[in-house]
């Protein structure tokens, strides 16, 4: 029988990839971008305690209401973003927020743009739905955003842009003039905005995170979606949250229901107790997480590395042509995890054309000793790969 050829042609994810060569090899995994540590000690034991004392079947599919009111209370408290209860939807994760929203509103033949490097999810959701990917490239060491990009992208088969920000691979969190030039284009030619924002918490040096919604005229246009595992550091939770004008989200939570149907209750009452927590506590994890970039980004120049600065999300970016390594990042990476022992990602898996590319992604939120290793680690690499 044949597969659909989305997922037919498809090849193996360049994180199983990098992630499974790094666990033949003994190798340190700065590619795939988890912490090293648990998470909130706190917030663990809530969901401990709810899975033993509460209820343990079916949550509401549209997610616990203790929970849904929590996200508006948040993000009105923190973001200036005015939600309703209706206007908020629980998933089992950011990415299946995304692929709910994709199914709810994007008919065959639609033109969706994505902003590459992108994110390797939405593509293929976008064609499964029948829709056009069409890219919008970004260029190092900038990855700058331009009104004028967006407008030459638009026809008149275009219905939705996904928008990530702070931006996964780049790193990049985009300043107000480009947030608000997307705005614009979407105003004028009536755009559907998904906004990935699962980075929003993860920004660095003193940056405020931007929502796409509550720029003029997105509030009725906007789905912006968030992460709790991105937020409390724990990957592995799969809480998204989708929100927006209730009218907007409506369909996102009728496909849901067909997808997961719902999310684990002890999770969704953890979150809601994390999500109040005062401004402060997000301030000093982010605070840490900045300090482990800083701390990896000292040791890698040291060793003659010229880096992309890291705005925000767990990653920096390393510019392997202005460090004087030839080889392209793919095969950098392939190199430094089976002769060097670190794992990286190649920001070219993050494009769709077979271009090679010069930059490579490391995952920061690790413990000081395993960044220390893997900075020896990488400065081997480079005295052995550089050119003569």
């Amino acid at each position: 029988m044949r597969a659909h050829p989305v997922f037919a042609d498809m090849p193996v994810t360049i994180f199983e990839t990098m992630s499974g060569l790094a666990r033949e090899h003994g190798a340190i995994n700065l590619g795939q971008g988890f912490p090293d540590d648990q998470g909130p000690e706190s917030l663990r034991r809530l969901a401990a305690d709810a899975l033993m004392t509460g209820s343990n079947q079916y949550a509401p599919s549209r997610g616990l209401p203790e929970l849904r009111h929590a996200v508006v209370e948040h993000y009105g408290r923190l973001q200036g973003v005015d939600l309703t209860f209706d206007g908020v939807l629980i998933t089992s994760g950011a990415t299946e927020a995304i692929a709910a929203s994709i199914l709810a509103f994007v008919h065959p033949g639609d033109e969706v743009i994505i902003f590459e490097p992108a994110y390797d999810a939405y593509r293929p959701l976008i064609e499964r739905a029948g829709g056009v990917a069409v890219a919008i490239r970004l260029q190092p060491p900038s990855w700058r955003l331009t009104q004028e990009a967006i407008e030459a992208a638009v026809t008149a088969r275009t219905r939705m842009v996904v928008f990530n920000n702070p931006h996964n691979p780049t790193a990049r969190a985009f300043d107000a003039d480009e947030v608000a030039a997307l705005a614009r284009v979407c105003v004028r030619h009536d755009l559907i905005a998904v906004s990935d924002e699962v980075w929003e918490q993860v920004i660095f040096d003193g940056r405020r995170h931007r929502p796409l919604i509550a720029e003029p005229g997105m509030a009725a246009r906007t789905l912006k979606i968030g992460s709790a595992g991105k937020m409390f550091g724990m990957t592995g939770w799969k809480i998204g949250f989708v929100c927006g004008d209730p009218a907007l989200v409506d369909p996102v939570a009728k496909a849901h229901q067909f997808l997961t149907f719902a999310t684990p209750p002890n999770l969704q009452v953890a979150v809601a107790a994390g999500l109040a927590w005062p401004e402060a506590a997000f301030v000093e994890m982010r605070a840490g997480l900045q300090r482990s970039r800083d701390r990896l980004a000292a040791g890698l120049s040291a060793r003659g590395f010229v880096l992309i600065p890291g705005e925000g999300t767990y990653f920096l970016g390393v510019d392997l042509a202005a460090s004087d390594i030839a080889l392209s990042d793919e095969a950098f990476c392939r190199r430094a995890v089976i002769e060097f022992g670190v794992a990286a990602i190649p920001l070219s898996a993050f494009v769709s054309d077979d271009a090679a590319g010069s930059v490579i992604r490391l995952c920061f939120a690790k413990a000081d000793a395993v960044l220390d290793e893997a900075v020896g680690r990488l400065g081997r690499a480079a005295e052995a790969l550089r050119g003569p």
